[in-house]
């Protein structure tokens, strides 16, 4: 199964992070499969490519829970869900 989630990059203490879709089972800051967007929380800034987004929602891809909620902030998710119905 395919997860939209977050991967940690950045230095100590500062840190930032790649929104990927990877394999559900494979580790944190492993191999995935894409890389869809980047989220700096110290600046606020999220950056995302929604046509990758939306071809993983697509084939059924699961946001984490931290990933969903970053989605909503920028509306992208709440659109989504909304063209689907």
């Amino acid at each position: 199964m395919v997860k939209l989630r977050l991967k940690r990059v950045g230095k100590k203490f500062h840190a930032q992070y790649k929104i990927v879709a990877a394999d559900a089972r494979s580790p944190r800051d492993g191999k995935f499969i894409e890389e869809l967007g980047h989220y700096d929380p110290h600046a606020k800034k999220l950056t995302l490519n929604k046509e990758l987004l939306t071809k993983y929602l697509d084939q059924g891809a699961k946001p984490t829970d931290t990933v969903r909620t970053l989605l909503k902030q920028e509306q992208f998710y709440s659109n989504y869900i909304a063209s689907k119905k």
